[in-house]
């Protein structure tokens, strides 16, 4: 791995969970970690209701857009994190694969983002110890 990790986030529509990973990732760990985030088959927005959620806890992403997963994209990240997207990330040796499993919040209300967004959060504070700890005094 890099001295600057990269990480990337992929689901089906990258308007959700790949999306509030990536703005978790980004805002916990700042510049100690690239971030990318992308779709297997992108929407055409980011779902409101985690746009709310993330609000909720000071994390604006209402300027994110879903992107295209693309070989480069996977190339690039020394984690791939698939949430739901089953084999369409590719594989290349040397990278670090890991699936979460979380349920899917398209067409679901804010209420039922938020224990998404927790979820996330708590995983992404995992990843965070793995990878780019705190540099010690």
């Amino acid at each position: 791995m890099a001295d600057k990790p990269s990480v990337l986030f992929v689901c089906v529509h990258n308007a959700g969970r790949s999306q509030m990973a990536a703005a978790w990732l980004s805002h916990l760990a700042g510049d100690r970690v690239e971030v990318r985030s992308a779709g297997s088959n992108p929407g055409d927005a980011v779902n409101p209701a985690a746009v709310e959620a993330m609000t909720e806890v000071g994390i604006d992403i209402s300027a994110e857009t879903p992107k295209i997963l693309t070989v480069d994209a996977v190339k690039e990240s020394d984690v791939c994190i698939t949430m739901g997207c089953g084999d369409t990330c590719p594989v290349f040796p040397g990278k670090r694969y890991l699936d979460w499993k979380l349920e899917d919040p398209a067409g679901r209300g804010v209420a039922a983002v938020r224990p998404i967004r927790d979820e996330i959060k708590t995983l992404v504070e995992g990843l965070i110890k793995e990878i780019a700890p705190e540099p010690t005094p």
